[in-house]
């Protein structure tokens, strides 16, 4: 079998990993953190990504950690008038084949992390940082700024959207800000007073900014974020603590509720990030090196499928491997399947937070709504959909 090595240990690498060794591989993951800590906050899980962690065997562990969201909707942020609702629950078992959950980003990662670490204990390595990689036809090298080089047979760039590898397989092309920064926290349900939150999964919208907010960690935490139309950004740092009352002054005018949650967020535990975009790539893949989740495709977070497309890309790419054991052909099959697929995502991201900023909430209506349901990406199965084939929701042009 063939040595794997994997850059970046987050969702997308860890998911990668463990889709791996389930085929028979070794892996090897390096992360440039010196340690995992907390990752981000909540994050929605739709039946897609639930079936590709379902083949990955941790849908039960995912369900043990989850919440399921009874409804969901689209509200004005003004007034909390209901604008879209979306049937939750159990539907989405009923129709898709899985639920419609919201994790806790934290507790999926822990448990990606520990089942890959179960496989083999010697399997991540903490604290390396790329700075190059070279391949001839017999395999791939990666070196680190602490000095290690470790040479394997092929290596996937899973190192996120500001990714080292992809910046040295196709140098100078750094993300763009997008116009939006975001504001995300968490805050436990027993601080918060008696509020209807209903339905229990929403966003609420209106012209330059919208607010989100749902439970997760089986019912225990509220996260929120909230996104804002801006000019610029300036900051390096992807997360930096933010004042409550920062967030606060660019909601002006919104439902109460609003105010209510945010101010409930605990000492330090408000953080804001400017949203950066890429355009799709052409193509993923050189030789014996590959891109997967945010580094080959890092998109808008307004369908909520980021980690979605990551998991689905760690899926197909072991069955691409063992189509093709140890072949770099294998990684060709992996992009062919997925990269249409992809593109079309990133660019109904884009597509979705200009309905919910738009001019007004007054004409958003069922017909104006376009989440990932009703763009039929719930009906993706990777660890079954055809090796080769696109992958696009039915009735999708390619290209």
């Amino acid at each position: 079998m063939a040595t794997i090595l994997i850059i970046g240990g987050g969702i997308g690498g860890l998911a990668a990993a463990l889709a791996l060794q389930q085929q028979g591989e070794t892996v090897r993951v390096f992360e440039r953190a010196p340690a995992f800590g907390e990752v981000g906050a909540g994050l929605t899980v739709g039946p897609n990504m639930m079936h590709g962690l379902a083949w990955l065997g941790l849908a039960p562990a995912v369900l043990e950690v989850a919440t399921i969201p009874d409804h969901g909707g689209v509200l004005d942020l003004a007034t909390a008038g209901l604008l879209v609702e979306n049937a939750r629950g159990a539907a989405p078992q009923a129709k898709y084949g899985q639920p419609y959950v919201q994790v806790h980003r934290a507790d999926l990662h822990g448990l990606l992390a520990a089942a890959v670490l179960r496989n083999d204990g010697d399997a991540v390595a903490l604290d390396h940082c790329l700075t190059g990689v070279e391949q001839d036809a017999h395999g791939v090298v990666a070196r680190f700024a602490n000095g290690y080089t470790v040479r394997g047979d092929l290596l996937v760039g899973a190192d996120g959207s500001r990714s080292a590898v992809r910046e040295q397989l196709f140098p100078g092309q750094d993300p763009r800000f997008a116009g939006f920064v975001a504001w995300r926290g968490l805050v436990p349900m027993d601080s918060l007073p008696v509020l209807t939150l209903w339905p229990d999964s929403a966003i609420l919208i209106a012209p330059g900014r919208s607010f989100a907010r749902y439970r997760v960690s089986r019912g225990r935490l509220l996260n929120y974020a909230a996104f804002i139309n801006s000019g610029d950004w300036t900051e390096e740092s992807w997360s930096i603590p933010s004042g409550i009352d920062e967030l606060l002054a660019h909601l002006p005018g919104s439902h109460p509720d609003v105010a209510t949650i945010i101010r409930a967020t605990p000492p330090g535990g408000c953080f804001k990030w400017g949203l950066f975009d890429r355009d799709p790539l052409p193509r993923w893949t050189v030789g014996r090196v590959t891109l997967l989740g945010d580094a080959a495709h890092p998109m808008l977070p307004f369908l909520g499928q980021g980690a979605a497309m990551a998991v689905e890309d760690a899926v197909v790419l072991a069955r691409a491997l063992a189509a093709q054991p140890g072949s770099p052909a294998a990684l060709e099959l992996y992009e062919a399947t997925r990269r249409d697929r992809t593109a079309f995502v990133l660019e109904a991201s884009r597509g979705a937070v200009r309905r919910f900023h738009g001019t007004g909430t007054g004409g958003y209506t069922r017909r104006e709504h376009r989440d990932a349901e009703a763009l039929g990406l719930f009906t993706y199965r990777p660890g079954s959909a055809p090796l080769g084939e696109p992958g696009l929701p039915a009735g999708t042009a390619v290209g």
